[in-house]
């Protein structure tokens, strides 16, 4: 099993594994939100892949099967990244199919060590039960800081 990063003629692939993420993560989007992301997130992988956004992929028969994206971000430095580089993981995807065969565990370790390469001081994700014991053996941990997560939506584009 081999894990590359993906280049953009592996765009549109990207999209459909993004899309299919979304329906299996957050349930069935409505047709405008998916609509909307099918249109406009290849223009986001153009304007950002192997740039601040890397794309790990496995692929088999030459079609993706498993991805994960790390977005690296650089912030005013502080005691918790110390050097300002960040990172987020996001879209730990494998299709169903080829699930349990440890495509996710290989993304992971690849992405882990690019991101040390990179100087990245901090990586955050958000884990769903199924992910949770892999991070964990990868050495993520709970982060029970002083601070609690929020987040704020934009009325105009919150429909929930």
């Amino acid at each position: 099993m081999k894990v590359e990063k993906a280049s953009f003629d592996d765009i549109n692939e990207l999209r459909d594994l993004r899309l299919a993420y979304l329906n299996e993560d957050s349930g069935p989007l409505d047709e405008k939100d998916a609509d909307m992301i099918r249109n406009t997130l290849p223009d986001y992988f153009r304007s950002h892949l192997n740039r601040d956004l890397f794309a790990y992929v496995v692929r088999s028969d030459g079609q993706i099967v498993s991805c994960a994206f790390l977005l690296v971000i650089e912030k005013p430095m502080s005691p918790a990244f110390i050097n300002g580089m960040t990172a987020t993981v996001l879209n730990v995807y494998t299709c169903p199919d080829f699930r349990h065969r440890g495509c996710a565990r290989k993304i992971m370790q690849k992405l882990l060590t690019d991101a040390e390469e990179m100087k990245v001081s901090v990586i955050e994700l958000k884990a769903t039960a199924d992910g949770y014991p892999l991070y964990r053996s990868l050495g993520f941990a709970d982060n029970h800081g002083k601070y609690q997560q929020m987040e704020w939506k934009n009325p105009l584009f919150s429909n929930k």
